[in-house]
């Protein structure tokens, strides 16, 4: 295949990616498979955490505790900021948000 050939823009080829290659919406096109999959595991990991969550809060409240711990809370705040910058924080604020009071 000629180079003027990879760079020939086809419609079915970049419709959905957005590129003006063949070759270019290949690789987007994998790429987007390979976020997609890395979505549904995410999701899963989401659903199990809450599912651990939510065992911790019945246990807490079965013994006499409150329903959410602050200090916890502001531990885990922290560790996402750390990793992942500012956006960390409202990553981990939304993940609080879906572990809390499930019960």
């Amino acid at each position: 295949m000629t180079a003027t050939a990879a760079q020939t823009q086809t419609p079915a080829a970049t419709a959905a990616s957005g590129a003006r290659t063949d070759e270019a919406a290949n690789v987007i096109n994998g790429a987007r498979e390979r976020v997609d999959a890395l979505d549904d595991r995410i999701i899963g990991l989401i659903q199990e955490r809450m599912a651990v969550s939510a065992v911790i809060q019945e246990t807490r409240i079965a013994s006499g505790g409150r329903r959410v711990n602050l200090s916890r809370e502001m531990e885990i705040l922290g560790h996402y900021r750390d990793a992942l910058g500012k956006p960390g924080t409202t990553l981990a604020m939304t993940l609080l948000e879906l572990c809390r009071g499930r019960i």
